[in-house]
């Protein structure tokens, strides 16, 4: 499997991002590849001065960079040779299994609707984050932040896809569906939540548990969680804000520590024609090394592929 990873991407890029790449290449397997995109010079010479560049990681060469602050569709358009763009130009030749970025988030998501654009039939991709559960493993929550507003149709896809991924990477067979909400009845919340409502109390491809409220999020009521991205990024900032205030406070507990972002990695772009993952902006290097690590479970479980199928035999 090739992992490719944009080497300039990230507040504090490319020498965290290196120093992540060489401590996830110690942990991959010997079919595993990583691929640094990015300035081949800058990232030869970081890897010098980390030690030594092992024999699973090579350097593909972008002559540019998309800031952070930069304007995510402008970028994309004019910076071909940026490591973001070059990134997915390796996934949508088939030269990489997957592409990895903690860079603008936005210009992921351009590059990602651009360069190897969405499955046919999906409305809109969307971004699964990940919430701690008490019983111990993470729950899927979908959107987190790519679609602020959103339309009945599209967080049924949300249902649907993250279904699919849940499945796929946790081995449920059928996973717990709750639509986030003000209230557990059916006729609460807003005309989107009620509208939503209903298309997935009827749809037969989803086990559909009904609505769930915020003291939900953290117990097993529901597998995969599902709202519009306003709501879901507000949730998963709240969540990142947790383990930082209870280690100030000295708080040690396994649950707690599941609250650490830096031990997920990443988000995966469901929803489009390859496998993605976006990490935080302010990664360490243990973060980026959780991405890639994350990266290479999302392209072993083919999610891109399997909804692909899905909504190509129109079972959705």
């Amino acid at each position: 499997m090739k992992i490719a990873v944009d080497a300039m991407g990230g507040d504090f890029a490319p020498s965290v991002v290196v120093e992540g790449a060489l401590l996830a290449s110690k942990e991959l397997s010997s079919e595993d590849s990583l691929l640094l995109v990015g300035l081949d010079d800058v990232i030869n010479s970081t890897l010098s001065n980390l030690g030594s560049k092992p024999s699973n990681i090579h350097v593909v060469h972008a002559s540019e960079v998309i800031g952070m602050d930069e304007s995510p569709t402008k970028a994309v358009s004019q910076k071909r040779d940026s490591s973001i763009v070059v990134g997915f130009g390796l996934l949508a030749t088939q030269n990489a299994n997957v592409f990895c970025s903690a860079g603008n988030t936005g210009a992921m998501l351009v590059g990602a609707m651009f360069t190897i654009k969405p499955i046919e039939g999906v409305l809109r991709p969307g971004i699964a984050g990940f919430i701690p559960k008490e019983s111990g493993r993470y729950g899927i929550i979908m959107d987190v932040g790519a679609n602020t507003d959103c339309k009945p149709e599209v967080l049924e896809q949300f249902a649907e896809m993250a279904s699919i991924f849940a499945t796929d990477l946790y081995g449920i067979e059928k996973p717990k569906v709750g639509l986030i909400n003000v209230g557990e009845e059916e006729q609460k919340g807003s005309l989107l939540t009620q509208a939503t409502y209903q298309l997935l109390k009827e749809n037969k491809y989803i086990n559909f548990v009904g609505n769930i409220e915020g003291r939900d999020i953290y117990n097993d009521h529901a597998d995969v969680m599902i709202c519009d991205g306003f709501t879901g990024n507000v949730i998963l900032k709240s969540a990142e804000a947790v383990y930082p205030m209870m280690k100030k406070r000295n708080f040690v507990d396994d649950f707690v520590d599941m609250f650490n972002w830096e031990m997920v990695g990443g988000s995966p772009i469901l929803g489009v024609n390859g496998n993605v993952v976006i990490g935080h902006g302010s990664s360490s290097s243990t973060a980026i090394k959780n991405m890639i690590l994350l990266s290479q479970k999302v392209a072993k479980s083919e999610v891109s592929k399997k909804i692909k199928e899905a909504y190509s035999k129109a079972n959705f």
